[in-house]
C-alpha cells in the first residue's frame, strides 16, 4: 500500500477508534440513577456529537412547525437569514423574540433548580436547539409562548425535539407544558406514546427529504400570514402585516 494511502487508513480508524471511545464514555451516565448528567458527562457527549455528524446537518428545532406550515419557508429563511430581521420579521415574530429575550439571557429564573437556555443536540434524530426553561427537581420542560390561541402539531414536535435532546444527554424528563407569558398560564402537553415518537421519526425523514425545486401547493390564507410572502418567488400575494 502506499505510504500516503496508508497513513490515511491509520487516521481515519484513529478517528473512529476516538468516536468510539467517546460515544461509549458520553453515555455512561444514561443508565444512572442520577438525572441531571455532570458539565464533564454533557461535554463527551458534545464531543461525540462533533465526531457523528457535520453540524450544518442538524435541523434546527426551531424551524420544525415552520415546515409544517410551509416547507419553501424554510428555504427562505436560509436564504435571507443573514438580513436584518427588519426586512421579513413581523408581530408576531418579535413578540416571540421578546417572549425568550429572558431565557436567551438566563435571567428567566434565579432558582438553583432550574436550566435556561441550555443548548442541546440529538444525534439520533440529527437536531440542534436550546431549552427554555427546565425544573430539575420537578424533571419538566416548558417551552415559553407569548400567545397560544392554538397549540399546533408544530409546536409540539418542537417540544418533543427538546425532550428527545435532553433524554438522549442523559436528562430526565417527566413532565411537559407550554407556559404563555401573557396570560402567565401553564397549558400541560402529554408525552409521547411509542406511536407518536414513530410518526416525529417519519417527519423529520421528511424533513430532510425536502427538495425547493419540487411543485409546491400553495394556500392563500397561509402565503398571507407567512412573514416571507413578500419575498417569496411563489406566490404574488402579500402579507397581512
Amino acid at each position: 500500500m502506499h505510504a500516503k494511502t496508508l497513513a490515511k487508513a491509520q487516521a481515519k480508524n484513529a478517528r473512529r477508534n476516538k468516536a468510539t471511545h467517546l460515544k461509549h464514555h458520553s453515555y455512561l451516565y444514561c443508565n444512572s440513577p442520577d438525572h441531571i448528567p455532570s458539565g464533564w458527562q454533557v461535554s463527551c457527549f458534545l464531543l461525540t456529537l462533533i465526531t457523528q455528524l457535520p453540524m450544518e446537518d442538524y435541523i434546527m428545532i426551531s424551524q420544525l412547525n415552520d415546515f409544517i406550515f410551509c416547507p419553501y419557508s424554510i428555504y427562505l429563511h436560509n436564504i435571507y437569514m443573514e438580513a436584518s430581521e427588519e426586512i421579513y420579521h413581523a408581530t408576531p415574530q418579535t413578540r416571540g423574540r421578546i417572549a425568550h429575550e429572558t431565557v436567551d439571557r438566563k435571567t428567566a429564573s434565579s432558582s438553583k433548580k432550574t436550566l435556561t437556555g441550555l443548548s442541546i443536540y440529538s444525534m439520533k434524530y440529527g437536531l440542534m436547539g436550546k431549552i427554555d426553561i427546565y425544573h430539575t427537581d420537578g424533571c419538566k420542560l416548558v417551552e415559553r409562548k407569548f400567545q397560544l390561541k392554538n397549540i399546533f402539531q408544530g409546536q409540539i414536535y418542537q417540544l418533543w425535539a427538546q425532550m428527545f435532546c435532553m433524554q438522549e444527554m442523559g436528562y430526565e424528563v417527566k413532565q411537559l407544558a407550554f407556559y404563555e407569558t401573557s396570560t402567565n398560564k401553564i397549558i400541560p402537553v402529554a408525552m409521547p406514546t411509542k406511536e407518536e415518537e414513530t410518526q416525529f421519526a417519519s417527519f423529520i425523514q421528511r424533513f430532510r427529504d425536502y427538495n425547493p425545486t419540487e411543485d409546491l401547493c400553495t394556500n392563500s390564507n397561509k402565503c398571507r400570514h407567512c412573514i416571507y410572502c413578500n419575498l417569496c418567488d411563489r406566490t404574488e400575494l402579500e402579507n397581512v402585516y
